[in-house]
């Protein structure tokens, strides 16, 4: 979950307020890639859209200062807009589900989980990559892959009984070094844009989902979290490393 403070003129994160009551992390200055244990109630699946059975995903950037959201291509006027940066500092990005004409139809990092609108492809550039994430909430396993290559895979933490982690489609929104300022998220994390189901506000950010390493190698395999997910340390640098932003996520039971 995120929490947030005012840094400057920029809001900055305080990260994960899922995750722990840990003190806030800064924003990233890692190298871009090339950029007792509890049995636990799942969250409700949030609405999605299942990833695409291709892999290769296309991610829409902010060009500008702001984006307009349209319900469809043929709405004359937009329902919303979203700033970039965000509130966290991050340059606002969508991951693409359908591309038609001029607009693409992308999820949102908003409330509800699962939102989608429509953007004007002259609002946005496009970039495409192959990587996808996939979380077994059950198994405490996240898998990495690339194309139909398995990347990397990892034993992770998840939530307890009472703030689970939240099923569903999402993807990151950002990347954050949590290293020298926030150890307790481990040297990186990755905000997402899905949201808890039970956690609506939390340190001043509003319950963001999270995944992040640990300063407790022994909470990994377990069910303990706020709702973020936990990797080990050695795992999530290498992602850091390698990893474009807007990857998607598919958190499954």
């Amino acid at each position: 979950m995120l929490a947030r403070r005012l840094s400057g003129v920029a809001l900055g994160l305080a990260l994960l307020a899922g995750c722990s009551s840990a003190p806030r992390p800064q924003l990233s200055s890692a190298p871009p890639p090339p950029a007792p244990d509890v049995s636990t109630t799942l969250a409700p699946a949030a609405p999605t859209t299942t990833i695409p059975a291709t892999p290769v995903y296309t991610v829409a950037t902010a060009k500008g200062s702001s984006v307009a959201i349209y319900d469809s291509p043929v709405q004359t006027e937009p329902t919303r807009s979203l700033p970039s940066p965000q509130a966290d500092g991050s340059t606002l990005v969508f991951l693409a589900q359908e591309e038609r004409s001029d607009w693409v139809k992308v999820l949102l990092p908003v409330r509800p989980n699962g939102a989608t609108g429509w953007v004007k492809t002259s609002d946005v550039s496009l970039a495409t990559h192959d990587y996808r994430i996939q979380v077994e909430v059950g198994a405490h396993k996240l898998t990495v892959y690339k194309g139909t290559d398995v990347f990397l895979e990892d034993t992770v933490a998840v939530g307890a009984a009472a703030t689970p982690t939240t099923l569903g489609t999402f993807y990151t929104t950002g990347l954050f070094d949590t290293g020298s300022t926030q150890p307790v998220y481990g040297p990186y994390a990755y905000p997402l844009s899905g949201y808890s189901e039970v956690l609506f506000s939390f340190g001043g950010g509003e319950g963001q989902m999270g995944i992040h390493g640990t300063n407790d190698p022994s909470s990994l395999g377990r069910n303990v979290s706020n709702g973020c997910i936990r990797m080990s340390n050695a795992a999530i640098t290498k992602l850091a490393k390698t990893l474009p932003v807007g990857v998607p996520v598919d958190i499954k039971a």
